[in-house]
């Protein structure tokens, strides 16, 4: 089963719309954390690209596995990287699931810190020892360098990776055709704006309303959207400060907040 998307059609999901602790946050008893409103809950950020000729998962947040189960994803062809924090990283192992669907490893598209950081992480699956384990014992991938500012190709279609600063860390976003991915946003460096022109869609990083040292908030990334002009944006990274309907209601025409399971045809 390997659920591609139609050969005519390309699909965005957002499979997780969440900051670091998710929401529900454990312990919290805010209005958010025990709401019923299903778009406040809000699994670690992560989407999945649907392209024709297979599925393109970026990042493995810890739920991973659920995330595509409720999505009733089969199999994932490639994965590509935006950084390699816990919340986008951890759910890597259940990729061990995919290369005897897809006859062979799982390309990683990413930088050189993130690969030896999940050499590291996932040292078990890079051991001589696991040679031969049979399928689904270790994850099994390929690496594949990508630069900022350099187009690379999976699965029949260029993607272009976009510098961005988080914090003192700098991360990646990607542009695949018109629709941008930015989540993990503090600042954009002068170099990478132009390369954000002309967006259809842009799904861009809005932790709270509060300032974050790491993270845009929702002034800020609203700022951001004011200069970029993209037709449609979607917020993500979304904290349990934020009740959907609310913040919703506050946000300007084209402008709204991502949720687990949103789809986007692109």
């Amino acid at each position: 089963m390997l659920d591609l998307a139609s050969k005519s059609s390309r699909k965005l999901v957002v499979l997780g719309s969440g900051t670091s602790t998710g929401v529900p946050v454990i312990g919290c008893e805010c209005a958010v954390c025990q709401s019923t409103d299903p778009r406040n809950s809000r699994t670690r950020c992560s989407v999945l690209v649907k392209l024709p000729l297979g599925n393109l998962l970026i990042d493995t947040s810890p739920e991973m596995r659920l995330q595509l189960v409720r999505e009733k994803v089969g199999a994932v062809q490639a994965i590509a990287f935006t950084h390699h924090h816990a919340d986008h990283l951890f759910g890597l192992d259940d990729a061990r699931m995919f290369p005897k669907a897809i006859g062979g490893p799982v390309p990683i598209f990413c930088e050189l810190e993130t690969e030896q950081t999940i050499r590291t992480v996932f040292h078990y699956a890079f051991e001589d020892r696991v040679q031969g384990y049979p399928a689904g014992g270790v994850p099994k991938i390929e690496f594949e360098r990508i630069e900022p500012g350099v187009p690379f190709t999976v699965l029949g279609q260029t993607i272009l990776p976009i510098r961005l600063n988080h914090g003192r860390f700098q991360v990646l976003g990607f542009r695949i055709g018109n629709l941008a991915y930015c989540t993990d946003v503090s600042s954009i460096p002068d170099e990478s704006w132009p390369l954000l022109a002309g967006l259809d869609v842009l799904i861009l990083d809005a932790l709270r309303h509060e300032p974050h040292p790491t993270h845009f908030n929702i002034t800020q990334a609203l700022a951001t959207v004011d200069r970029i002009q993209p037709e449609q944006t979607y917020f993500t990274h979304l904290s349990h400060d934020l009740d959907h309907a609310a913040t919703e209601a506050t946000l300007p025409p084209r402008v709204a907040l991502a949720y687990d399971g949103l789809t986007l045809d692109f």
